[in-house]
């Protein structure tokens, strides 16, 4: 169901991240606040604590949230999602069906589980049909905010960027098919919203332009999961991100430090450190 959005301008706020502002909670996490105008998104809910501190703090009241989208089922991405259902009974939410799944980490021989937390999934299991959307393809919310629905792995250096399993004994590796990306049309071009960019940085650009020709890439914001990426990767994606040329790259989350410094070394001012209480704007 596609609803209208005004012409108003788009304010974001990011609420949870690994880094935050003085006075407000960081954890490792992601979740931003999307101000539409006429319309209120929310994409992802971090761990849970940090986004309920930080909205109390900032002053955003969650109860007016239209749209939730969950860019994956991670723990560090869905486990607000209960809060938020709980204070926005009108809310839609967004996302694959495959964040609902088990999956894990493994490292060093030890696995854990990093699956959407069981109070998440509850909450989600009792919400109305109606409100709950799974997203299996390129979605439109309104006329200027679309979903990438999953996102085609076509690069030969991007993978999930870690040990990802569907089962404890590292059996099954996960692929992250749920993985998805939020994008908004502006005056100056798409400012394109990652969580954790599990399907790389350059398949989910190169995807979200197909899905809008004629239009170029003004902002990236959020998690581009680079933390365990080897210098290869590394620089092919700073080589595709030159193509893209955007204006402003906001790396947050999972980017890891020595990404974020070659991004800088690279590409310059345009690449900045987002952390959680960091606010934009964008004209219509």
């Amino acid at each position: 169901m596609v609803h209208p959005i005004s012409n108003s301008k788009v304010h974001m706020v990011i609420l949870v991240d690994n880094l935050a502002t003085k006075g407000l909670l960081h954890e490792h996490g992601f979740s931003l606040w999307i101000d539409m105008g006429s319309e209120r998104i929310l994409f992802d809910t971090g761990q849970g604590p940090a986004l309920v501190s930080n909205l109390s703090k900032l002053n955003i009241d969650c109860s007016r949230t239209d749209h939730l989208v969950l860019s994956h089922g991670h723990y560090d991405h869905t486990g607000g999602l209960r809060h938020v259902l709980d204070h926005a009974p009108p809310i839609h939410v967004h996302c694959h069906p495959g964040v609902v799944q088990p999956r894990y980490s493994i490292h060093r021989g030890t696995s854990r589980s990093i699956k959407m937390p069981r109070s998440s999934g509850i909450a989600l299991n009792h919400l109305p049909a109606t409100r709950l959307h799974w997203v299996l393809q390129p979605t439109m919310l309104s006329r200027r905010v679309g979903l990438s629905g999953p996102i085609p792995r076509l690069t030969a250096y991007e993978d999930t960027g870690g040990p990802f399993y569907l089962d404890p004994e590292g059996r099954r590796p996960d692929p992250i098919t749920d993985d998805l990306a939020l994008w908004i049309r502006t005056g100056k071009g798409l400012v394109v919203c990652l969580g954790c960019c599990h399907a790389g940085l350059i398949n989910t650009l190169d995807h979200i332009l197909q899905l809008n020709p004629g239009q170029r890439i003004n902002t990236v914001i959020g998690g581009f999961h680079l933390l365990h990426a080897d210098n290869d990767r590394l620089q092919r994606t700073v080589s595709a991100l030159r193509k893209f040329s955007p204006e402003r790259i906001i790396a947050c989350h999972c980017t890891g430090e020595q990404a974020v410094a070659v991004l800088r070394d690279n590409l310059g001012e345009r690449v900045s450190q987002g952390a959680a209480g960091k606010t934009y704007a964008f004209s219509p």
